[in-house]
């Protein structure tokens, strides 16, 4: 196992991870000697996309691939620009929500990648693909409801989840709903589940996202 390897999947004490530094994915990327780059936006992004690639039968440290959390679509630019063509120069990929299009447009021109990438096509002409609202979105509506709480309960979290669904704010929102948020509730639950979805997924039902952000990665 490599430097990479070991700073991104190394078990960190409770609470929230702090965001990857531009400088120090470069420096872990170069150490590892990585040919490419998934960016994507947080820890749990990372968890679902490397349990996909262990699904898949894919060894992306084999194959030089990285998967990098950035702290959120605003910092695209930033690895881009340490990344991409005007840095290590390693191929990029990316997995991002919709609603972050415009900045992830912006990070890919300005980095030197993609010109007029304003268009969600365009982003993944250049290898970088949206979430139609955000992974834990596309991930429930995949599983269905019920296979979902069938996690939970595999996890012994489904009665916290009833508790939770009986607080006030949550009585106005449907199932899909009070899951998604429910999952976003405890530090380290995201990550813990973005692997535990994945896992419980059929594949013929992954979110493309994610299958098209590895099949670019690897070209």
């Amino acid at each position: 196992m490599g430097p990479l390897d070991e700073r991104l999947t190394a078990p960190r004490p409770p609470g929230p991870r702090p965001p990857l530094a531009p400088d120090a994915a470069r420096r872990l990327v170069s150490a590892a000697h990585a040919r490419a780059a998934i960016l994507v936006e947080g820890w749990s992004d990372q968890a679902a996309l490397e349990a996909l690639a262990r699904r898949r039968g894919l060894d992306l440290r084999a194959e030089g691939i990285a998967v990098v959390p950035i702290g959120g679509a605003t910092n695209v630019q930033r690895f881009v620009q340490v990344l991409g063509p005007h840095g290590l120069g390693v191929r990029l990929a990316g997995v991002f929500d919709v609603a972050e299009l415009e900045h992830v447009r912006r990070g890919l021109e300005q980095g030197g990648i993609a010109a007029g990438a304003g268009a969600a096509t365009d982003a993944a002409a250049h290898g970088f693909h949206a979430c139609a609202a955000d992974l834990e979105d596309e991930l429930i509506r995949a599983l269905g409801t019920a296979a979902v709480e069938r996690v939970l309960d595999g996890e012994g979290e489904l009665a916290s989840f009833r508790r939770f669904q009986d607080q006030p704010a949550q009585r106005g929102r449907d199932l899909h709903g009070q899951l998604r948020r429910f999952l976003g509730t405890r530090s380290g639950r995201k990550v813990r589940y973005g692997t535990l979805l994945v896992d419980a997924l059929d594949l013929d039902r992954v979110p493309k996202a994610l299958d098209l952000a590895l099949d670019d990665a690897r070209r």
